[in-house]
C-alpha cells in the first residue's frame, strides 16, 4: 500500500512536466501569438494594409480593426517608420470593400476603454477607386480623438494658470457695481425685455431687411471688379482734389459771404417784395377776370384788316380786292435802329433809294354796277380852327416811310 501511493506523486509530476514542456514549446512566441477568444473573423485570406500615424498613443497589437463600429481585422504589428511616425500594418477580412483613398483614426472604445483602428469614407473628397492589399495610407488622411490626459491637462491648465482664480475678483466687483442700484437694474431688465419683444414683432421686417442685406452683397460682389475700377480710379481724383484745397476753401468762404448778402439783401428787401407783389395782385386779377377775351383780342390783331369772322361773312359771288404798296427803305430802317434818330431831326431828310415797283399783270377790270355816288353831309367847321387850305403834310420820319409819304 506504501509503494502504491508513492508512485502516484511520481507520476503526476511527470505529467505536469510534460504539459509544461508542451506549453512552453507551444508559446516560444510569447503569450502574444497566443490566440485569443472572441476576436474578430478574419477569414480565409485576408489582406494587409499599413497606416501611417503621427502618434500611436496607447494602440497594441491584436486590437481591433473596425468599419462603422463593426470589427473586420486586428492590428498584427507596430513599428517604427522612416518619417519618425508609426507604422500601423493590420489586417483585414476579404470581404470587406474600401475606397482606395480610405481614411483612419485611432479611436478608445469607451473613456477609458482599449484603442482601436476605425476605418472610414474619406470626408474630404469623394470615394475612388479599392484598397488593395499592401496599400498604404498615408499620415495626412490619419488622425486621433481626443484622449482623457488631454482633457486633464487643459483643465488643469485652466483651474491653475487659467482665469478661474479671477472669478472671485470678478464676482466681488461685480456685488460691488450692483450694490443699491437695484432699480436701475430692474429697470434695465424691464427695458431689455421690452427691447426684446419689439424685435420679435419685427422678425418678419428683420429678416426681409437681412435678405434685402444679402441679395445687395451678392449684386456687390457680382461687380466687385467695377468696384475695384472706380477705387482705383478714385485715388487721381482725390489727389486733384487734395491739390485744389485751398481753392476749395477759398470758394465755400466767399459762397459764406454770399449767402451771408443774400440774406441781408432778402431781408431788406422783403418789405418791397411784398408792396409789389400786392401791387401786381390787381393787374393779375383784372388778366384774370379777362379770360378768353384777351386771347380773342390778340387773334383779332394777328388777322387785321380782315378778320376770321369778316372771311366768314363773304359768301356767294362776294370778293374783296386790297391793293397795297409798301415801300420800305432798308437801309434807312437799319441805320434808324442804330441811331435812334428820326429822320429830319436836324431838319434835313436824308435821301431815300427809290425802289422800282414790280408791274402788277394786267387783270380785267371786273364791271362794278352804276350806283350814284352818295352826297357827303357838308360839315360845319369847328370854331377857332383856321381853314384847312392845302392837304395835311405826311408823316415824317419811320411812320411817314412806311405809310407811304416821301421822308
Amino acid at each position: 500500500m506504501r509503494r502504491r501511493g508513492a508512485v502516484f506523486p511520481a507520476i503526476l509530476g511527470v505529467v505536469l512536466t510534460l504539459a509544461l514542456t508542451a506549453g512552453c514549446g507551444a508559446l516560444s512566441g510569447g503569450l502574444q501569438g497566443a490566440p485569443l477568444p472572441g476576436g474578430p473573423d478574419l477569414g480565409d485570406d485576408p489582406y494587409r494594409v499599413r497606416i501611417e500615424f503621427a502618434d500611436a498613443l496607447d494602440l497594441v497589437p491584436r486590437s481591433q480593426v473596425k468599419v462603422s463600429d463593426v470589427p473586420v481585422g486586428s492590428v498584427e504589428r507596430i513599428e517604427l517608420g522612416d518619417s519618425w511616425n508609426a507604422v500601423v500594418t493590420v489586417l483585414v477580412n476579404n470581404k470587406v470593400t474600401l475606397p482606395a483613398n480610405a481614411a483612419a483614426r485611432i479611436r478608445s472604445t469607451s473613456l477609458l476603454g482599449e484603442k482601436f483602428v476605425d476605418l472610414r469614407q474619406p470626408t474630404a473628397q469623394p470615394p475612388r477607386g479599392t484598397l488593395a492589399d499592401g496599400a498604404l495610407v498615408p499620415v495626412e488622411r490619419t488622425g486621433s480623438g481626443t484622449e482623457v490626459e488631454e482633457v486633464f491637462g487643459a483643465l488643469s491648465m485652466l483651474l491653475n494658470g487659467g482665469g478661474v482664480a479671477q472669478l472671485q475678483t470678478i464676482a466681488r466687483e461685480l456685488n460691488t457695481a450692483l450694490d443699491g442700484n437695484e432699480p436701475e437694474i430692474k429697470a434695465l431688465l424691464s427695458d431689455l425685455d421690452t427691447l426684446v419683444s419689439e424685435l420679435d414683432e419685427h422678425k418678419g421686417e428683420i429678416t426681409r431687411a437681412l435678405d434685402g442685406l444679402n441679395r445687395l452683397s451678392a449684386t456687390l460682389d457680382g461687380q466687385r471688379s467695377q468696384i475695384a475700377t472706380a477705387l482705383e480710379d478714385l485715388g487721381p481724383g482725390v489727389a486733384v482734389l487734395a491739390e485744389q484745397r485751398t481753392d476749395l476753401v477759398t470758394m465755400l468762404q466767399s459762397l459764406d459771404r454770399l449767402s451771408a448778402v443774400a440774406t441781408d439783401v432778402v431781408e431788406r428787401s422783403q418789405e418791397d417784395t411784398i408792396a409789389d407783389l400786392r401791387a401786381l395782385q390787381p393787374i393779375l386779377g383784372k388778366l384774370a377776370e379777362a379770360g378768353e377775351d384777351l386771347p380773342d383780342a390778340l387773334e383779332l390783331i394777328a388777322t387785321f384788316p380782315f378778320t376770321n369772322g369778316a372771311v366768314e361773312g363773304i359768301k356767294g359771288s362776294d370778293y374783296i380786292n386790297l391793293y397795297v404798296d409798301l415801300n420800305v427803305n432798308v437801309p434807312l430802317l437799319l441805320r434808324q435802329l442804330e441811331t435812334s434818330q428820326p429822320p429830319g431831326a436836324n431838319g434835313q431828310s436824308p435821301p431815300v433809294a427809290e425802289f422800282p415797283l414790280l408791274p402788277r399783270p394786267d387783270e380785267p377790270a371786273l364791271p362794278l354796277p352804276d350806283e350814284p355816288a352818295l352826297p357827303l353831309p357838308d360839315e360845319p367847321a369847328l370854331p377857332g380852327a383856321p381853314p384847312s387850305e392845302s392837304p395835311p403834310a405826311p408823316l415824317p420820319g419811320l411812320p411817314g416811310s412806311l405809310a407811304g409819304g416821301t421822308p
